[in-house]
């Protein structure tokens, strides 16, 4: 198999078939993560949180394969995913660390912003 066929094969691979690493990779975290609270005594009252990072990298991932298959651009196909995923990490952050909600929520709005001013960008080229 050629190179340029492999490319082709991974460009028509759907994108629900995301990488098993991912799910694998939280899941180690988490398991660090409780083994650090279990011999330090550091302790996080929202740990639930953690399993945000699941979609989260899933997002990101998804944002990484269309960067990639669309030759290194970023397009609607690629922002959507990469937004989403920051949000969703936000998100993550905020629940963990017991974040102020009422002092983040400017940040959510911030990165829609760049989500849309990218499309803008994209538009006039």
């Amino acid at each position: 198999m050629s190179e340029e066929q492999s490319h082709e094969d991974q460009r028509n691979r759907p994108a629900r078939q995301r990488p098993a690493w991912i799910a694998g990779g939280v899941l180690i975290l988490i398991g660090i993560i409780f083994i650090v609270r279990n011999v330090t005594g550091l302790f996080f009252e929202n740990w639930w949180a953690l399993f945000i990072l699941i979609p989260a990298l899933g997002s990101l991932a998804t944002a990484w394969q269309m960067y990639e298959r669309n030759d290194r651009h970023f397009t609607a196909a690629s922002r959507g995913p990469l937004v989403g995923g920051l949000i969703l990490l936000a998100v993550t952050a905020a629940f963990l660390f017991s974040l102020d909600w009422g002092t983040i929520w400017p940040f959510f709005i911030i990165l829609v912003g760049l989500g849309v001013l990218f499309s803008a960008f994209e538009r006039k080229k």
